[in-house]
């Protein structure tokens, strides 16, 4: 099952909402808000790219760079033990803990 789409370089999830029965998504990755819905699923991936050119069109108006997909930063939370192995990981490499932590991520999403 595929319910992820990709336009113009944005992406969403496609999901299904039971108590209305719509279809709906948001675009991914940005801090803007912006949102579309459908009752019918065969025109979902229309509304999808509508709501990308509103959005590309109504920052153009507003005289405003549209928010491009993750920007690279992002925080996160783990364990005191795990961030530990990975500061003495980093240490023995040579690296610094970003470096690091880039390393693995890259290795995991490589399959």
């Amino acid at each position: 099952m595929k319910n992820v789409l990709e336009y113009k370089g944005y992406h969403t999830r496609i999901e299904f909402d039971s108590e209305s029965l719509v279809v709906r998504g948001k675009i991914e990755g940005i801090k803007d808000f912006v949102d579309f819905e459908s009752s019918d699923l065969t025109s979902i991936e229309k509304e999808f790219h509508a709501a990308v050119d509103d959005y590309l069109e109504f920052c153009k108006e507003v005289g405003k760079e549209p928010e491009k997909e993750y920007k690279g930063t992002f925080n996160i939370r783990i364990s005191p033990e795990l961030h530990k192995k990975l500061a003495v990981v980093a240490l023995i490499n040579g690296d610094t803990l970003n470096a690091t932590v880039e390393k693995a991520i890259a290795e995991y999403v490589s399959v």
